[in-house]
């Protein structure tokens, strides 16, 4: 067997001596045989190095990848910008309590990260359940008509013939942020028969608090006895409905329920299905009527609760006056008496004449001669962003480019204004600075806290998120294909553009708590968003599927489907994120020198990415005219149906819009004009006197590229890529229509070049005037007529698109109205 195996039956040969009698090498091993000893020894060392060394590196690679994703979702070491316990009932007593559930139609919670919620729903008996404000769900208008972020609000909510007036007071008192009072007023548009109407009024808690139902007759929730940590013991009474006018008894039958929640997000759905056809509406000497009516139900079957929920259910016949009181058992003592009927109602008229005058000192508009209908229409623009105020807690999702599964954030607490009540009810990074650039000249000491509450959300390595999608019920309203955030992905700081506007009447310490935070953020953007040359930058996250889109978008800009070089490379070069780190460095130099900190470094860098001939040496594409993007691009681009090769046995595929490339792309500026082109001027880098600004403003009056009767155009008429789709189902929305964001920048840059000294201030104090009255005129218009502020607007007459109501950045026209800028 030991032959067979060796290959035969003659002599045994070793096999080191058949290599060695064939190897010269080996043969001369053989004259030193310690020699050979060692040589083999380095051999296995060698290779036990190199694999100690791949191991090595993959091991550190691995490192670094895990140090990267932990940093991701370490928070920024410095002290907090918002100090432990300043939003507590304490420290901040007036804004413990408010309206920041934005993404319902009336509700009340405390800033508190497992708040105790409050809410109203309502249902016509043959319609639907109104609970969250969704767009189009029939809901023809509503909004805040008045709200001055602290004590009161006003709003009106018209559905289907139905009148809705919802208003709060809060009375100060206590530890525990004191109490407030609410009335719904309901009656019917026109005349006829009153349809049979039911409101819900609820109070519930997510994870912590407990509730305990107060009945009347067994059947009636006549209060809610609870106890939570924030709140301390508070009573919530629901008082029998009146007739109109708050006279005489209104008759109305009573349901209540009484549930475990799995989450506030699942708050409509456990009320949908509690609802049974089985109650009797029997008013006297008037027919029997059957509605929907909710019986417990113990919950949503499978889901485990976490909180409790009571509901108090009135069934009437509008009109009708209804009224609730929640009142702080540490309050009890300074009280003088329940806030409701006629005290609240001579509460309500006195706030509503301090907010008159206090808007007439802010604004000036009466003062200017501004007409009552309009002074009436810039207090809701005003009233529903502060209305819009949410405070939020939970956790991101975010995805880190070293790895491939997300990872839950930072637990984190924002309060923030929101974009929209229905469609934005969450943070978003950029709309933000807008956001406070009117907040702060209404309550400076109000969009400080929400700067800081922003700034506290840096990570360790200086990132800010660009959605804050904080917490169930925020999450529950973000389509799955945008809850990720991507750690590589950017969004502008205009949060220094408010800062800038707060800077000189910021109390220091409030300053020296930002400044390292503002600092650490700046120096992220420098440093990740960093362009192939220097002093050049270039946002990170443009879509990559270039064959799905006309031009893939660039979300990280704000500007989302703007058109960008066509091909997205290392070598492009961003016009507008160039003018933000312009713009950046501006406001750190002048913070530090508030603090007397170094400032030189932010100093030389404003003055250098503010240098007007490095700007047309970067941006000025002479033959377009005007400046521009660079990167790798072909305009020769369009989609065409194609139609995959069908399968046999299978449906034939449906045809799908791809890309076509009729020409190769090559480095070039990108031709474009539009709102990118204007950055240099919007953001005032252009000296007074540039001999750039001509052909700008030239631009910005020409009716075939950006002026219309209502605004300037986000992209020129006369552009390859205006009013065209970007996908399939992805129509334009940065290529033609009319944001009031960049045009209150438009204004805000010609009234600033209209008071410098230069050979072009007449053609911009022009251009200035004709700009604001047209788009004051038509945000107003389009207001009367649809009752919403409108996401951005037509080119072509000026109709309101996108999102209603959108009282972010659209609310900038009041100060464009006072010419505060």
């Amino acid at each position: 067997g030991e032959r067979r195996r060796r290959g035969g039956d003659g002599p045994r040969e070793r096999p080191r001596e058949r290599l060695r009698d064939r190897d010269p090498k080996l043969r001369q091993q053989q004259k030193t045989p310690r020699g050979s000893g060692r040589v083999r020894t380095v051999l296995v060392l060698t290779a036990a190095a190199a694999a100690l060394a791949l191991g090595l590196a993959a091991a550190v690679a691995e490192w670094n990848r895990w140090s990267e994703v932990s940093r991701l979702v370490t928070p920024h070491p410095a002290p907090p910008a918002v100090p432990p316990g300043s939003t507590g009932p304490l420290a901040s007593p007036t804004y413990f309590w408010g309206t920041y559930r934005p993404h319902v139609y009336f509700g009340m919670k405390t800033r508190s990260p497992h708040a105790v919620v409050t809410g109203l729903m309502w249902l016509q008996h043959g319609g639907n359940l109104r609970h969250t404000s969704e767009q189009n769900n029939g809901v023809s208008r509503y909004g805040w008509l008045m709200h001055d972020g602290e004590n009161f609000g006003v709003q009106e909510i018209r559905d289907e013939g139905l009148v809705l007036r919802t208003e709060f007071v809060k009375q100060p008192g206590g530890d525990h942020g004191g109490d407030w009072s609410w009335r719904v007023t309901v009656k019917m548009e026109g005349k006829g028969p009153a349809p049979l109407l039911s409101l819900f009024f609820y109070v519930a808690t997510d994870g912590q608090g407990t509730l305990r139902p107060v009945l009347e007759n067994g059947t009636r929730l006549a209060a809610v006895a609870g106890t939570a940590e924030e709140l301390g013991d508070f009573t919530l009474t629901f008082l029998p409905p009146t007739g109109e006018g708050g006279e005489g008894h209104k008759y109305a039958s009573y349901n209540f329920l009484a549930a475990g929640v799995p989450g506030l997000h699942r708050l409509t759905d456990l009320v949908r299905q509690s609802l049974r056809e089985s109650s009797v509406f029997s008013p006297p000497g008037r027919p029997r009527r059957r509605y929907f009516g909710v019986s417990s139900t113990g919950g949503l079957p499978g889901e485990t609760p976490r909180g409790q929920l009571l509901l108090h259910q009135v069934t009437l016949e509008p009109p009708a006056v209804l009224e609730v009181t929640l009142e702080s058992g540490s309050a009890a003592g300074v009280r003088h008496g329940r806030l409701a009927g006629s005290a609240l109602s001579a509460a309500l008229a006195q706030h509503v004449a301090t907010f008159e005058r206090r808007f007439e000192d802010t604004f000036g508009l009466g003062a200017r001669g501004v007409s009552l209908p309009q002074r009436r229409f810039a207090q809701a623009a005003l009233s529903e962003m502060l209305g819009g105020i949410g405070f939020f807690h939970g956790h991101s999702l975010l995805r880190s480019e070293h790895r491939e599964q997300p990872v839950p954030g930072i637990e984190s607490m924002l309060f923030t204004a929101v974009p929209s009540r229905s469609c934005f009810p969450r943070g978003f990074l950029w709309d933000e600075g807008f956001h406070l650039l009117l907040l702060s000249r209404w309550d400076p000491a109000l969009a400080r806290d929400i700067l800081a509450h922003w700034l506290d959300l840096l990570n360790a390595d200086g990132w800010i998120p660009r959605e804050q999608i904080l917490g169930d019920e925020a999450r529950g309203r973000v389509p799955p294909e945008f809850v990720l955030q991507h750690s590589e992905t950017a969004n502008p700081p205009t949060l220094l553009l408010a800062l800038e506007r707060l800077l000189p009447d910021a109390p220091l310490p409030y300053l020296r708590r930002v400044f390292p935070r503002l600092r650490a953020w700046f120096e992220w953007l420098n440093r990740t968003q960093a362009g192939p040359e220097p002093f050049t930058f270039r946002w990170r996250g443009r879509d990559t599927d270039l064959e799905r889109f006309l031009n893939p978008k660039t979300l990280s800009s704000g500007l989302d489907d703007y058109p960008r070089a066509s091909h997205p490379s290392a070598e492009e070069r961003h016009l507008d994120l160039h003018c933000w780190m312009a713009l950046g460095a501006r406001v750190l130099a002048a913070l530090a020198e508030r603090l007397g900190e170094p400032l030189a470094r932010y100093r030389d860098m404003a003055a250098a990415l503010s240098d007007n001939d490095l700007l047309d040496r970067l941006h000025w594409a002479p033959e377009l005219g005007t400046f521009a993007d660079f990167g790798n691009h072909s305009a020769a681009v369009a989609l065409r149906w194609h139609r995959a090769a069908p399968v046999p046995g299978r449906p034939p595929p449906a045809p799908q819009l791809r890309r076509e490339v009729r020409e190769a792309p090559r480095p070039q500026f990108v031709g474009a004009l539009g709102y990118v082109s204007l950055f240099p001027l919007l953001l005032q880098l252009l000296q007074a006197d540039s001999p750039r600004l001509p052909a700008l403003l030239g631009s910005m009056r020409s009716e075939k590229q950006l002026w219309t009767p209502f605004g300037l155009r986000s992209l020129a008429r006369d552009s390859p890529w205006y009013l065209r789709r970007n996908t399939e189902h992805d129509p334009p929305y940065w290529r033609g229509s009319i944001w009031v964001n960049i045009n209150f920048l438009a204004l805000r840059a010609l009234h600033g070049y209209a008071q410098a000294a230069g050979p072009h201030r007449e053609r911009a104090a022009e251009l200035y005037r004709e700009l604001r009255h047209n788009l004051v005129a038509n945000v107003f218009r389009q207001y009367e007529a649809t009752g919403f502020l409108w996401e951005h607007y037509r080119d072509s007459d000026g109709t309101g698109q996108g999102c209603h109501p959108f009282a972010g950045w659209s609310a900038l026209v009041v100060l464009a109205m006072a010419e505060d800028y």
